[in-house]
């Protein structure tokens, strides 16, 4: 059939690779339809619900008549306080909340927009691979120039930063970290945010931290903020997120914490681009930033022992893997011959476990693939036992 408009879509949106988990939901899709059953392990979407409080503070909201209408995009000033007093509790990072917090519709969109913001062709965005897909694919839309950063497993899957060309460092814009990191499972201590915050002070350049997995930690790790480093406000962005930290992820509820300076303009571009959240949303994140954070303890025992139950049955077939410190992901290594996509598409086929190809995530993903913690640990046993049979037939 021929196409009624004779031309092709921009080139910015030709320049956007296809998304792999919208492929993989049609294959989950036509093998369900034969009656397979599918364990997911892939998405990493949580599978836990909020604490009730925060939903019943979201239906009382929900019944005011004059809270449906159009809100400012930097919402009300109660959330950016209870923004401010969130890190302040947790971190002791002292935030301006009128100029240094900006509430977003999801963290996944301000980090698109913010790299949008800020880059242009001709200069260079720092990206860890491997990482977060939207790192690469804001970066692409923009036009400018992704410069991939390995991250050794020999190095904790820490990049090393003293190995970028000074003649890289020159075109930087911004350098993308996230710890604990999706997909690795990796952290990071304070003095590596230090050597990163001292980078950028050399060469001006903004070091931006994907924060969204910063308050699912394990066995007493505590998670720091980029912003603790002293003078880190100045170089640095924040994005954080209540997805994972407080099982939201449908609720998209992010923001952005930082130098003011790199802020305004990405809210010069959101404002042209939304309207702000819904306010019974944002009255909920205020109440589940400034209420009673020690359920989060319980909820993180819940991803141990997932985690747990996925090493030991990796164990059972030949993969032995250290315990991760945080996240909701274990980062394994496929078994030797395979290729990484072809080795999850065979498991899905044979075992109806479902799995992400660590290639989704980058060059620097190959030979791996990623485990995600988002379902029953009766579940995850299942899984592993499926694996084990399957490598044995």
């Amino acid at each position: 059939m021929t196409p009624w408009i004779p031309f092709e879509p921009s080139r910015r949106v030709q320049a956007l690779p296809e998304n792999f988990f919208a492929a993989l939901e049609e294959k989950i899709s036509a093998l369900q339809s034969t009656g397979k059953d599918i364990i997911r392990l892939d998405v990493g979407s949580p599978d836990l619900p909020p604490p009730p409080e925060i939903i019943e503070r979201l239906i009382q909201s929900a019944r005011a008549p004059d809270h449906h209408g159009y809100q400012s995009l930097r919402g009300p000033g109660a959330l950016r306080e209870a923004w401010a007093s969130f890190y302040a509790a947790r971190f002791g990072v002292e935030l301006d909340a009128g100029t240094e917090i900006l509430p977003l519709i999801g963290s996944k969109a301000g980090i698109f927009n913010f790299i949008n913001a800020w880059a242009e062709p001709g200069s260079i965005v720092l990206i860890p691979d491997p990482g977060y897909m939207t790192y690469t694919r804001a970066t692409l839309f923009a036009g400018a120039e992704p410069y991939f950063i390995p991250l050794d497993p020999q190095n904790g899957f820490l990049p090393d930063l003293s190995a970028i060309p000074v003649d890289i460092l020159k075109r930087t814009r911004m350098l993308w970290l996230n710890y604990p990191n999706n997909p690795t499972a990796a952290v990071a201590d304070l003095s590596f945010f230090e050597k990163a915050v001292t980078l950028a002070m050399e060469h001006g350049f903004w070091v931006c931290h994907d924060a969204a997995y910063s308050m699912v930690t394990f066995e007493g790790y505590r998670a720091p903020s980029l912003l603790e480093v002293p003078g880190a406000r100045q170089v640095s962005v924040e994005f954080n997120s209540l997805s994972k930290s407080h099982n939201m992820a449908g609720w998209r509820v992010g923001v952005a914490l930082g130098s003011a300076q790199a802020i305004r303009p990405l809210a010069r571009l959101e404002v042209n681009m939304n309207s702000g959240h819904f306010l019974p949303v944002m009255d909920a994140t205020t109440l589940a930033l400034t209420g009673d954070q020690a359920w989060m303890a319980e909820r993180n025992e819940v991803y141990r022992r997932r985690r747990d139950a996925a090493l030991r049955g990796l164990a059972a077939h030949g993969i032995h893997l250290k315990p991760s410190h945080g996240s909701i992901y274990l980062w394994c290594p496929v078994p030797n011959g395979w290729k990484s996509l072809d080795f999850v598409m065979q498991v899905l086929e044979m075992t109806g476990v479902s799995f992400t190809p660590g290639t989704v995530f980058g060059q620097g993903g190959e030979g791996y693939f990623r485990i995600s913690l988002t379902t029953d640990e009766k579940r995850i046993a299942e899984a592993m036992q499926r694996l084990r049979l399957w490598r044995k037939e």
